[in-house]
């Protein structure tokens, strides 16, 4: 089975959003959350709990300490318009080094990358 891959631009584009999620200033940012979120947006976090749209663009502010590159980043198309993009999160918190596998499906609507669900297992 061949795996098929997002164009050149849209591959950017994914990675670029996906590694604003875990920024500050973007992360932070309730209208730019509003535009990357979609309607129906869904996240199972790496403690299993589940989170609306709403409660994540609502999160108070953090500061956030990702290693950026995200690590084993890969991007594929599942259908038309709908990507898959996988990766291990490696978060600081305090003097903890959380690692996490990360998958994030992305669907184009209206010209534009919006997150349509995202997933976190601690590893």
């Amino acid at each position: 089975m061949r795996v098929e891959m997002p164009s050149a631009p849209d591959t950017a584009e994914l990675r670029k959003r996906e590694e604003a999620l875990w920024q500050s200033e973007t992360r932070n940012d309730p209208a730019w959350m509003d535009q990357t979120l979609a309607a129906d947006f869904v996240e199972f976090g790496q403690s299993g709990r589940r989170y609306e749209r709403a409660e994540i663009i609502a999160t108070p502010s953090a500061d956030l300490v990702a290693t950026l590159p995200l690590p084993d980043y890969a991007v594929a198309l599942i259908a038309p318009d709908v990507a898959l993009a996988t990766y291990v999160s490696a978060e600081q918190r305090g003097a903890e080094q959380h690692l996490s596998r990360r998958a994030s499906l992305w669907v184009k609507t209206g010209g534009r990358w919006v997150l349509r669900f995202h997933q976190g297992t601690p590893c």
